[in-house]
């Protein structure tokens, strides 16, 4: 069983206190850690990507509870959630999605309490500097309109042509001055991921 070899962990969060000069209380918050990678399989093909997806499961926990660490926020109070990876030049597409679908959800879950609804997902090849999106739902309750966003994050020196670059999102609220109606957060069940 492989251990995840991180070269570096990056956080960010996001507060907007302002839209459109409307102040915001409290302020929307999003947060993201990244983690960049080895990529174990990076110049060679592998029709066995194990131990990517033993690492996926490591980095749920791991970048789930630096998120909702720097959001200062008890695991309950997150809202909504993401995932994103992009893969250096040396490696292929299906890299991301070995770390990010089979197992890394079971921990993100863990580090957000409950996580009833589909973690959404992105995947792209990339750059030193390039910018990574990562999609946010609501983590119950996918009809959410309110918390349908995304995150921008980027690492100026990853990821390097063998490494991954992973990001997890987490916020502790919706977009700024939601209006689109739909379902509420307050409203929100989340029995079946989907209300």
């Amino acid at each position: 069983m492989p251990t995840v070899k991180i070269r570096k962990l990056v956080t960010f969060v996001d507060e907007t206190y302002s839209e459109m000069g409307q102040a915001i209380n409290p302020a929307t918050r999003r947060a993201a850690a990244v983690a960049v990678i080895e990529n174990p399989y990076a110049g060679q093909f592998s029709q066995d990507l194990e131990d990517l997806m033993v690492i996926g499961e490591e980095l749920g926990g791991i970048l789930g509870e630096k998120c909702v660490a720097a959001l200062g926020i008890q695991a309950a109070d997150a809202q909504s959630y993401g995932k994103a990876a992009m893969v250096g030049e040396n490696g292929e597409l299906e890299h991301a999605a070995a770390i990010l679908h089979p197992r890394l959800g079971k921990p993100l879950r863990a580090a957000v309490e409950k996580g009833a609804a589909l973690v959404a997902s992105s995947k792209k090849m990339g750059s030193l500097g390039q910018v990574l999106d990562v999609p946010l739902g609501h983590k119950d309750a996918a009809y959410v309109r309110s918390h349908f966003d995304g995150m921008e994050v980027r690492i100026n020196d990853a990821p390097r042509a063998n490494e991954i670059m992973v990001a997890v999102a987490v916020t502790d609220s919706g977009r700024p001055i939601p209006r689109v109606g739909g379902l509420t957060h307050e409203d929100a069940v989340g029995e079946d991921g989907l209300r």
